[in-house]
């Protein structure tokens, strides 16, 4: 009995300095992995890679409140991504994923939310943040260190927006609820969704040094059931390479497509029932990430698109493992060395994951 006991001590004892020397061994990407062996997709198929373990302990402490979206740097040699934190501030996610760090954030943002975010490098060069505040009522651009350059606050009553209907409303003194920005030639194209009004609305980059910018008299869109009009303009995305403005018509489960000059030219229509946050566009790639899916006892979607059609339905709550995905608020897509993947953010309660392709 005592030999078979020492036998026992001795196998456990070995088995457990495997463990340990397995754990030692295993890179920071691994152990950020959970449900690894789960795979999620159709077309092009995923796996967790990181888990919100792989953030600065800074943006861990405040990720439950998490409601925005990313940037990511497209400039040759670059392929940072860039998001915030209410009460973290600025996260940047390496060009290789593999780090993560946090960029000194002004006082004036840090304390408030940014709904999204979006770089753009201007015509001389200069390259530049710029974040809707939804909560301050206000469009802030900062340097890609952090540094604010500019607020572009509510429009003044009396100010010409573009369309009656948006003038009049903050004639009445209606809120100024920004929920996206894309930049193209030097013009902001603003959506707001979060309130009555729904339009786009645009404004002018007058200067970049020092930094000016001032509202456009160009408006588009509207709350309403007809074409073009939105039911909640969530998003907004320039696609590479082109001067279309797509809106995520959220609560109607759409895209809207206009021209620059706010044209309606069409719908690009989502799974009915859900509710599409924002496409990002990768070559003939897009994803969407949707706060909510057609079956609402599931956890949200992320949509892959090839040339416009769903290819993949990616399930971060129910195939991977994250429970805290209950809702996806904003997903973009990255490739890295010949492989596809997903950056994306949930949404009450908040969570982090990049998935990594697997086929």
């Amino acid at each position: 009995m005592t030999e078979i006991m020492k036998r026992l001590t001795i196998s456990a004892i070995f088995a457990g300095l495997l463990a340990l020397g397995w754990m030692m061994a295993t890179p920071k990407a691994s152990q950020a992995m959970q449900g690894s062996a789960g795979v999620t997709g159709d077309k092009y198929k995923f796996r967790l890679l990181y888990n919100s373990s792989h953030l600065p302990t800074e943006a861990q402490n405040v990720l439950k409140g998490a409601h925005g979206g990313f940037a990511v740097d497209m400039r040759p040699g670059k392929g940072e991504t860039y998001f915030y934190l209410k009460g973290a501030g600025i996260i940047q996610i390496s060009a290789d994923l593999k780090s993560t760090r946090m960029i000194s954030t002004p006082p004036e943002m840090k304390s408030t939310n940014m709904h999204n975010a979006q770089i753009w490098t201007a015509r001389d060069g200069q390259v530049f943040l710029t974040w809707p505040g939804n909560e301050s009522n206000a469009v802030y651009t900062t340097t890609v260190d952090g540094k604010l350059v500019h607020t572009l606050k509510t429009p003044a009553p009396g100010t010409d927006v573009g369309h009656p209907n948006a003038t009049n409303y903050f004639m009445g003194r209606g809120n100024f609820i920004p929920t996206d920005v894309e930049q193209l030639d030097g013009m902001f194209y603003v959506t707001t969704g979060y309130s009555s009004l729904d339009y786009v609305l645009t404004a002018k980059v007058t200067s970049t040094s020092p930094f000016k910018a001032e509202w456009n008299d160009l408006a588009f869109g509207g709350r309403g059931p007809g074409a073009g009009q939105l039911g909640t303009g969530h998003g907004v995305t320039i696609p590479p390479g082109t001067k279309r403005v797509d809106v995520s018509d959220r609560s109607n489960s759409e895209i809207d497509r206009y021209t620059r000059y706010g044209q309606y030219i069409s719908t690009l229509k989502m799974p009915y029932g859900s509710l599409p946050c924002d496409i990002y566009y990768l070559g003939n790639l897009a994803v969407v990430g949707a706060l909510d899916g057609p079956n609402r006892a599931k956890g949200a979607p992320i949509y892959i698109l090839e040339n416009d059609e769903l290819v993949s339905t990616i399930s971060v709550k129910d195939d991977l493992g994250l429970e805290k995905f209950t809702h996806v608020h904003n997903a973009v897509m990255r490739r890295v060395n010949g492989k596809l993947y997903v950056i994306a953010q949930a949404w009450n309660p908040g969570d982090f994951a990049i998935l990594e392709q697997v086929n």
